[in-house]
């Protein structure tokens, strides 16, 4: 199912080191908005007191906004506090070759407190860790695989930023959807991706254009959900890594552009057990075959897709992507392989398995498949159900909860949310309640391009 190819042992990076063919290996973890953090070692350096000992790292990290500075109100780290260091301990599992990158490999972090040697319970990874082994408590593990999309420009992230972001050049000029002409001409950069990823242990199934300008689709191979999580996080920094050297910007902004689709990053999702899917089963609903299992997780799911909605659509932006027919959901409903539910089950037999199509492109990995299977476990413990099965187009239905309109409403279901306390734990649960809250505080202090067009003389 998988393939080793870029992946590292030990021995083997030692290999690459003796030959020359590695001199940099780079220690990494996620902070809340799933931007990646660490140090860059000196290969030998690494070999010699890193892989086995660890490092250490300024726990303000857990508390930082999107400009990286330490924000107030934290009861995890604070100026009171000294803002003190955390242990950052290498998983092995995930050393591979950065390929993209010059002589350079990349391994994954957990991040660990320094005094009761424990997860850092609020770090992004710990969470999800924490979901993966209550799934295992009752038997299961999960495969999962995200289909990420993103658009490209002509102009660097430099150029880009100089032009305050506005008027730059999609790589496409006309929707490109499954659409191969305009795909060859950006193969200059999905080329170099897919070639990217698969040398760099994270294999590649297919790129795709997608609905807008210059607007593109990765999909990478499924595995197990944490691995699936890593290779998310490091195929996007592959991916802005390798704009950079090609002068040009990709962006994983959820919603780009006003008059262009937004961009998604449906997750698919699967229980199994020591016998395979546990979701293919003798029940019949519609033209769905499936078990108990598929039927509580599912229900779990959608039961608490209002609380978990910081975790699918965690910025600004992201909601300004849930628009009437523009291929992301705006009801909460299931159907069979209908692109207009937020929860779409596909597959068959040994394939079956639940897209879920709220999550932006900007989307931290960790954080929505750790909800997602919060939600599941709630489902798969108190035998939930989900609402009856839907047929038609979910957008025109009557009747159907929506999904929150902006951040500012979606952040107080979670907030109070007690089953988010108990899943996530009540400190993680106010933590990430509190850096939501902070991301609306900031918005709502800015005067925006907006404003001004609309009122600087008319008002």
């Amino acid at each position: 199912m998988t393939s080793s190819r870029g992946m590292l042992s030990l021995d083997e990076l030692a290999a690459h080191v003796d030959a020359e063919s590695v001199d940099t290996v780079i220690v990494a973890f996620t902070d809340h908005y799933g931007r990646v953090h660490g140090k860059r070692y000196d290969a030998t350096f690494f070999l010699d007191d890193c892989a086995e000992g660890g490092t250490h790292a300024c726990d303000y990290l857990m508390t930082v906004d999107m400009d990286m500075n330490p924000q107030p109100g934290y009861k995890y780290a604070s100026w009171e506090l000294g803002y003190g260091d955390f242990h950052m301990v290498p998983d092995m599992g995930t050393l591979r070759m950065a390929a993209w990158l010059d002589r350079t490999a990349i391994v994954l972090c957990d991040l660990v407190d320094d005094a009761t040697h424990d997860f850092v319970s609020v770090a992004p990874r710990s969470m999800l860790r924490r979901q993966v082994h209550r799934l295992a408590d009752l038997g299961f593990t999960s495969m999962a695989a995200s289909e990420l999309e993103y658009y490209v420009y002509e102009e660097s992230y430099k150029e880009a930023a100089e032009a305050g972001f506005r008027d730059l050049t999609s790589v496409g000029w006309y929707s490109e959807d499954y659409h191969l002409v305009q795909g060859a001409r950006e193969e200059f950069y999905n080329g170099a991706i897919r070639r990217n990823l698969a040398a760099s242990g994270i294999p590649v199934e297919t790129s795709k254009g997608e609905f807008g300008r210059g607007q593109h689709e990765m999909n990478i191979r499924y595995t197990d959900i944490l691995e699936m999580a890593d290779r998310h996080t490091i195929m996007k920094l592959l991916m802005k890594d390798t704009a950079d050297t090609l002068g040009v910007s990709a962006t994983f902004m959820a919603k780009p552009e006003t008059d262009q689709a937004g961009s998604s990053c449906h997750i698919h999702l699967s229980l199994w057990d020591s016998e395979g899917n546990a979701f293919p089963g003798e029940n019949t609903i519609g033209p769905i075959n499936c078990s108990e299992t598929f039927e509580h997780f599912l229900g779990g799911w959608m039961a608490h897709t209002q609380e978990l909605m910081p975790f699918y659509a965690p910025t600004i932006n992201a909601y300004k992507r849930y628009q009437e027919a523009s291929w992301a959901p705006t009801n909460i409903a299931w159907s069979y392989d209908n692109r207009t539910a937020g929860f779409r089950v596909v597959g068959a037999g040994p394939s079956l398995r639940i897209e879920c199509r709220i999550p932006g492109a900007d989307v931290n990995p960790y954080l929505a498949y750790a909800g997602a299977l919060a939600a599941g476990i709630d489902g798969l413990e108190h035998e939930m159900r989900p609402p009856d099965i839907f047929t038609g187009d979910v957008y025109a239905a009557q009747n159907l909860e929506r999904v929150p309109g902006t951040l500012s409403q979606a952040v107080p279901a979670f907030a109070d949310s007690e089953f988010v306390a108990a899943a996530l734990t009540a400190e993680v649960r106010d933590h990430y309640a509190h850096f939501y809250s902070l991301e609306v505080a900031a918005y709502d202090a800015v005067v925006t391009d907006w404003e001004h067009a609309r009122y600087f003389d008319r008002i």
